[in-house]
Order: C-alpha cells, then structure tokens, then sequence
C-alpha cells in the first residue's frame, strides 16, 4: 500500500480517465472530494468513489462533500431531496430552541442516510461562521444565525446527526468567516477586528466544539493576528489561535486552493499552507495542471497529521440504525416542503 499523502483532491468529471487514475495511484492522496459535475445518478456515484479508493488501494479512504442544503448542496434531487439552509434552522431555533435543535439534528442524520448510501462518508458541516451585518453573502443564509451562541447550539446538533449516521463532519471556517467582507473564490478578504471581540463572536463556537475531528481553515487575513497571511497560511494563527486558544486539535484542513483568495502558483500555495502548520492540503476544480503542481508540495501524511487523520476516520463508527421513513416523517412535521 502507498504511503498517503498529505492531499484531499478533486476530479473532473463522473468517472476517472486514465491520466487521472495513473496520477493518485502515483501521488496517493489521503483523500477525495466530489462536486455536482462530478454526481449524475446512484451507481455511478458509487462506481467514482469505488474508483477513487482502488487508485489509492485503500477502501477506507474518506470521501468528501459539501452538503449543507440550501444553496451550497452537490447532491441534488433525485440523488437527495432539497433540504433548507442552516439560517433555516436558526429561524426555527429563535421561535422554540428544542424544535431547532432537534431540526438540525434530524437534517444531518439525513444527510447521513443520503451520502452514506453513495459512499460517502464525510461531509463539510457544520457551518460554525457568525456573519456581522454587511459581510460577504458568501457564507449568508448558510450561517445558524449571527448569535455565537445559538450557531454554537445547532452546529453542535448537526455535527452530533452527522457522527449518528456515520459520517464525519468537516466544521468550517476556522478561526471564523463571518466577517468576510469579499468573497474567498475571488479576493482575499482582510478582517481588522480586535482580538479581544473575535474571541467573544468569531471563534466562540469553534472553541465550543474543539472536540470535533475535522476542520477546515479560512481564506481570511485576521490583521490582528498576522496582518500578511489569511489563516490558511498563517503558521501564528494555526499555532496561536487555532491549536493555542481555540484548543483545536483535531485534523486541519485548507479551504480549496484553487480560489482567488490565495496567491502564487500552486507550488507555493501548497507550500505555505503545509508550512503553516495545516495537516492536509484540498483542491477541488480536477483540473490536472493544478493538481500536479500541488502535488509537487505533499509529503507523506505522517507524526501527528496521521494520528489526527487516523482519529478522524476512527470517530465514527457505523450508523445508529434509526429508521429512514421515520427520520424522514419527524423532519417533514419542520419543513413540509423537504419531505
């Protein structure tokens, strides 16, 4: 078996060509993340992800997504119903507390059944970002709400639904998107916000949920940390904030490479997240050319990247055996439109 390394990886289309089987069977990525071009109907969807993982010839390999509903939702129907945006949640969440939280359980216990019937087994939610008036509608509606506290209350519901069903939940943006004023996928934002009220509001729910096991980072420079770098190449707020005060010791994921927030080529981009401390490095589009200049900047997924990797894939195990119709009924009574 391949030694992995430290590389989350795309592709282009439904299936693998041969130039892409032939580069992860040489470069081993940790793991794999699909996108809606890549999703068509059932079979093969299972027929990729069974691709991916003989490449590496490892059948445990994770596979990503991103499936929070709403918007940002890759699997649509028939593959899985249209399901609400986490402000959905909240909304429901300020009128009676127990309904919200048992909705946002209920949603990712769903998506578990819908992703774990495909092969997938992890998914980037919840969305722990606690937007400030004026942002960015790049996080938006996907935010819980703009209260620490109640984003607290139903990320942690949602990552609890998620590890029930059996897959791994993926928390972004770590240290903290909601003050974004320009979207990531084409400038980089820069927040200037004292450290004392990001405590208090940006990374109160990640701190909350330190004990989740995978995060990704956020293509946001935080100037009263490091005035240079966004937090994905940033050793001081990987090694500050997000291990120091955050307490985050969990597996530590970059946010997609091929956005506009990062500068550089590839080469260097990957470079400077490995550098910074981040364990393992993502990139979504499949274009080969990225891809390979990317991979030119992995090591080997090794010391306390792999233990955190090995914790990550060991913290789920199987699904509660809660029944479909019955999960599916109960979250209808919430949001009729999704059953």
């Amino acid at each position: 078996m391949t030694e992995s390394q430290t590389l989350i990886l795309g592709c282009a289309g439904k299936s693998l060509s041969r130039e892409e089987k032939s580069f992860y069977r040489g470069e081993a990525p940790w793991g794999f993340i699909l996108f809606a071009r890549n999703v068509a109907e059932p079979e093969q969807i299972r027929d990729l992800v069974a691709e991916m993982r003989d490449c590496v010839d490892r059948p445990g390999a994770p596979v990503f997504i991103d499936q929070e509903g709403g918007r940002v939702q890759r699997l649509r129907p028939p593959l899985a119903p249209n399901y609400p945006a986490g402000g959905a949640l909240g909304a429901l969440y300020r009128d009676d507390e127990e309904a919200g939280l048992r909705a946002a359980w209920l949603l990712a216990r769903l998506h578990a059944i819908d992703l774990s019937r495909y092969g997938i087994t992890a998914d980037c939610l919840p969305v722990l970002d606690v937007p400030v008036e004026g942002a960015s509608d790049v996080i938006g509606a996907r935010a819980y709400g703009k209260d620490p506290s109640i984003v607290t209350a139903l990320g942690r519901a949602s990552a609890e639904g998620l590890m029930a069903g059996g897959v791994i939940p993926v928390m972004k943006h770590i240290p903290g998107h909601g003050r974004a004023f320009a979207d990531t996928h084409f400038e980089l934002p820069t927040v200037t916000t004292p450290l004392r009220d990001l405590r208090k509001h940006d990374f109160a729910p990640f701190q909350a949920l330190n004990h989740l096991p995978i995060a990704m980072t956020a293509h946001v420079i935080f100037s009263a940390v490091d005035p240079h770098n966004p937090a994905t190449t940033s050793g001081r707020v990987v090694e500050e904030i997000i291990r120091g005060e955050i307490g985050f010791d969990g597996l530590l994921v970059s946010d997609d490479t091929s956005m506009k927030a990062l500068s550089g080529d590839f080469q260097t981009k990957a470079a400077s997240i490995l550098a910074a401390g981040v364990d393992l490095v993502l990139h979504c589009n499949g274009v080969m050319e990225e891809m390979v200049a990317i991979a030119s900047r992995a090591r080997p997924l090794e010391g306390k990247a792999l233990e955190r990797a090995n914790r990550a894939l060991a913290s789920v195990s199987g699904h509660d055996g809660k029944d479909e119709t019955e999960l599916r009924a109960e979250f209808g009574q919430y949001f009729e439109a999704v059953a």
